[in-house]
């Protein structure tokens, strides 16, 4: 069979030891007793999908979380056979997991997942000062995070991410720019640095903590640019930096508009002109449920929609002639030092990504949509 198009596999892992305290994403820290049963679930849920994916080529897989790394190698590798047991995988193809670094100071278990065919590992480092960490609700310490790292490079782990977060309670911009330092002293290939923002229902929301105001904030980023970029890390999205040829290739899927599969509860899919998402039950997954949030058919005028939207949150941005109708406000922007054309790609700069929400709801207006 002649597989022209490819696809990217996302694993949703909703098990963790304990909820951070700003966390809205869908895990679970009291159901690991389900952790042997959820890994058969999502090896069925492979199963039953897999022939809908025949005409494609699966060149990326992304374990998210919650914290993957917590479900130990054995039912990580299961799962991993299982995908190679029924999809066509790519063999240079992007195999990432993500992991916690109190979960990931152990070398014979990465090593092991290293030689099952994982070779990306994204670390939630979130910062470097244990105090700040305790505050989040963080389980780990710096100390954890270097071991996490060192274990690692042992393992054979060449595709380091860590993620970090600015505009936390009481940071100032001396605190931030530490973090940011013991992040590049442990010299990994690609870091996803992200504003805090206190999601409702979270106990850091209920607290009603105060966050460093809009001006800090926004210097903090700019900072985080401008540090990155000296260090030899590109900004190839608003949030995302990396060394040449490190940027994740699953996470462009999202960015460019690429198909992807979602498997476990809250995983969400983009795959034959429909956009869909498991509904956030655990229970009913593990009875084989196939209970979807969302279902929606994806219009041609709202793909295009998209593809501005997500484009302009890239650091290549989108050809300035399929934005033509907007060419005035491109104009204004760049006058303004928001945007910037090259080589015929229109695209935001630093200071535009921080107002990109309002610079793309303008752009859109301006071409109709």
């Amino acid at each position: 069979m002649n597989r022209t198009k490819t696809l990217g596999l996302y694993i949703h892992i909703p098990f963790c030891k304990s909820k951070c305290a700003y966390c809205d994403f869908y895990s679970l820290p009291h159901a690991l007793s389900h952790m042997d049963d959820y890994t058969d679930a999502l090896c069925r849920a492979l199963c039953a999908a897999a022939p809908h994916a025949a005409e494609y080529t699966v060149d990326t897989v992304y374990f998210g979380g919650g914290t993957p790394s917590l479900l130990g190698a054995g039912r990580l590798i299961r799962v991993t056979e299982a995908i190679r047991s029924h999809f066509a995988l790519a063999p240079d193809g992007e195999h990432t997991f993500e992991a916690n670094p109190e979960s990931a100071g152990d070398t014979a278990m990465l090593r092991a997942l290293r030689e099952a065919g994982f070779n990306r590992i994204s670390l939630g480092m979130q910062s470097a000062d244990d105090g700040e960490l305790a505050a989040l609700g963080r389980i780990h310490t710096h100390a954890l995070t270097c071991r996490a790292v060192d274990c690692a490079r042992e393992a054979g782990f060449d595709n380091l991410s860590l993620d970090l977060m600015y505009g936390l309670p009481g940071q100032d911009m001396a605190q931030w720019r530490a973090t940011l330092d013991a992040a590049l002293d442990l010299a990994p290939e690609h870091l996803s640095c992200y504003g805090l923002k206190l999601e409702p229902n979270t106990p850091l929301f209920r607290r009603g903590v105060s966050l460093p105001d809009d001006d800090t904030q926004a210097e903090m980023y700019l900072e985080t640019v401008r540090r990155l970029a000296a260090r030899g890390y590109g900004q190839y999205e608003i949030s995302n930096f990396a060394r040449p040829g490190r940027e994740s290739r699953h996470n462009l899927k999202y960015w460019t508009l690429g198909e992807y599969l979602g498997f476990g509860p809250g995983a969400h899919s983009d795959f034959g002109g429909r956009r869909f998402a498991v509904a956030r039950d655990l229970e009913a997954y593990l009875r084989g449920e196939t209970v979807l949030s969302e279902d929606t058919a994806i219009s041609s005028a709202e793909r295009a929609r998209e593809r501005i939207l997500l484009g302009l949150r890239t650091s290549r941005g989108l050809s300035a002639e399929s934005l033509s109708p907007a060419a005035p406000l491109l104009r204004e922007l760049e006058t303004h030092g928001l945007a910037a054309t090259h080589a015929g790609r229109f695209a935001l700069t630093p200071q535009g990504f921080l107002v990109s929400n309002a610079i793309i709801v303008r752009v859109l207006e301006e071409m109709g949509y």
